[in-house]
C-alpha cells in the first residue's frame, strides 16, 4: 500500500501541502474508525511518538519539494541504519553482524535505483530527507517501547495525522471547491489505503512481534514497487539499474528473513 503513493500523487494536481491536508485528515479518520475500540487516550510518550510520526511525514513532503523524489525516498530509507545503532539502547535489541550485512546490501541495492540522480546542490531537501529517515527509525522503535503499552497502538498515527491536517489546513481548505474528480480519487485512496489502512497493518505487525529492524527492511518494498506501479499505469519505464537493485533488495531481505525466522522456529521447538 505504501508503494502506491507515487502513482496516485502523479494523478493529482494538488501541491504537496494541499495533498498532505486531505491525505492526513482522511488517514486520521480511517484509523479512528478502524481502531476506535482501542480508545483515543494518549500520554506524554504517545504525544512524543505522534510528533515524531508527524515529523516523518512533513519532512518527507519538504524534502520532495526541495530535492528530487529519488533523493528523498533514498535518504529516508537510511532508517535501518539508525535502528541498527539505536535499538540496543532504546528497546534492548541485540546487535547482530548479520543485520549489519543485510542493511548494507539492501542500501547498496537501493542506491542502484538512483544512479546519476543524487545531487549535492539539493542540500536542503537532502537534509530534510535524512531527518525524515531518523524520524522513521525512531517511530518504528518506539512502537516496541514498553511505555507505549496499554494504549491504542495506532494512537501516534491518529494524532500525528490530525496535527498535520491542522498545520496544512490553510493550504488545503481553499481548494476544496475546485478539486477535480481525479484529485478526490487520489486523496481518498492516499488517505484511506496508502496511509490509513497501511499503518494499521504495519503497527499490528511490529507490535505483534516483528523486530523493528526487520520491519524497516521489509519497508524497502515501498521504493522498489513505487516505480513498478508508475510503469504499469502511467508508462514511466524503470532503468535496468533499478531492476537490478530491486532483485538485490528482494534477495537480501528474503535471505535475511529465512535465516532469522527459521532460526527462531528451531529454538522454539528445541
Amino acid at each position: 500500500m505504501w508503494s502506491t503513493g507515487g502513482l496516485f500523487i502523479k494523478l493529482t494536481s494538488l501541491d504537496a501541502f494541499q495533498l498532505t491536508f486531505y491525505r492526513s485528515l482522511l488517514a486520521a479518520l480511517t484509523v479512528i474508525i478502524l481502531t476506535r475500540k482501542d480508545g483515543l487516550k494518549i500520554n506524554g510518550f504517545g504525544l512524543l511518538t505522534a510528533v515524531i510520526y508527524a515529523g516523518l511525514l512533513i519532512l518527507f513532503v519538504w524534502a520532495t519539494k526541495k530535492t528530487t523524489a529519488a533523493n528523498a525516498i533514498f535518504l529516508q530509507y537510511t532508517a535501518p541504519i539508525y535502528i541498527l545503532v539505536l535499538s540496543p539502547f532504546l528497546i534492548g535489541e541485540k546487535f547482530r553482524v548479520r543485520d549489519l550485512v543485510t542493511v548494507l546490501i539492501v542500501l547498496g541495492g537501493m542506491s542502484l535505483f538512483f544512479i546519476g540522480q543524487l545531487r549535492l546542490e539539493d542540500y536542503q531537501g537532502n537534509i530534510a530527507a535524512l531527518a525524515s529517515g531518523i524520524c522513521l527509525g525512531l517511530y518504528i522503535m518506539l512502537l516496541r517501547h514498553p511505555r507505549g503499552e496499554g494504549f491504542n497502538p495506532t494512537i501516534a498515527v491518529i494524532y500525528g495525522n490530525l496535527l498535520l491536517a491542522i498545520l496544512t489546513a490553510p493550504a488545503g481548505l481553499p481548494v476544496i471547491t475546485s478539486m477535480a474528480a481525479t484529485d478526490w480519487l487520489a486523496v481518498i485512496f492516499l488517505g484511506v489505503f496508502q496511509i490509513g489502512i497501511s499503518y494499521v497493518l504495519f503497527v499490528k505487525g511490529v507490535r505483534g512481534g516483528t523486530r523493528p529492524l526487520d520491519a524497516s527492511l521489509i519497508g524497502f518494498i515501498e521504493p522498489m514497487l513505487n516505480p513498478v506501479w508508475v510503469f504499469l499505469f502511467i508508462g514511466e519505464r524503470p532503468s535496468q539499474w533499478a531492476v537490478l537493485g530491486g532483485m538485490i533488495i528482494i534477495g537480501a531481505i528474503a535471505a535475511h528473513m529465512i535465516i532469522q525466522y527459521a532460526g527462531n522456529r528451531r529454538l522454539s521447538t528445541s
